[in-house]
């Protein structure tokens, strides 16, 4: 009886060790993703995009919320940077629902990018194709 409990309390531990290291294993791999947006670098980002799926099962719309590059979200990063054909990857890549949901600062998108003077952005034009 005693051996069960010992080895279940063991497992237990090993079960959070390893939960601990996977979330600092997802924050190294998406540590340079604001980099590959603003390079536009399409190939680099869907290589990035394969690896986090296949190595953590996390699609694009589990961690978009939780990054930012200077205080803007990937999609807003690549319509400053003029990254294009990252940003059409990126739009292709979230649902529908979450392009029209508020960002952190409580503006959609759209309402962003009429802002910014970005309505002629390739960006834009997919975003509103989506919607």
């Amino acid at each position: 009886m005693l051996k069960i409990v010992k080895a279940s309390l063991a497992i237990t531990v090993s079960t959070f060790a390893f939960s601990n290291v996977a979330h600092a294993d997802v924050n190294e791999a998406l540590a340079n993703i604001c980099t590959i947006v603003q390079a536009d670098d399409k190939g680099e980002l869907r290589k990035k995009m394969r690896s986090v799926q296949s190595d953590f099962n996390l699609k694009l719309r589990d961690y978009y919320a939780g990054i930012t590059c200077d205080g803007q979200s990937l999609i807003r990063t690549a319509l400053t940077s003029n990254a294009n054909e990252v940003g059409t990857l990126l739009v292709k890549n979230m649902p529908s629902k979450d392009l029209q949901a508020p960002e952190a600062d409580g503006k959609t998108l759209q309402a962003w990018i009429a802002e910014n003077g970005l309505q002629s952005s390739p960006i834009s034009a997919e975003i509103n194709g989506r919607i």
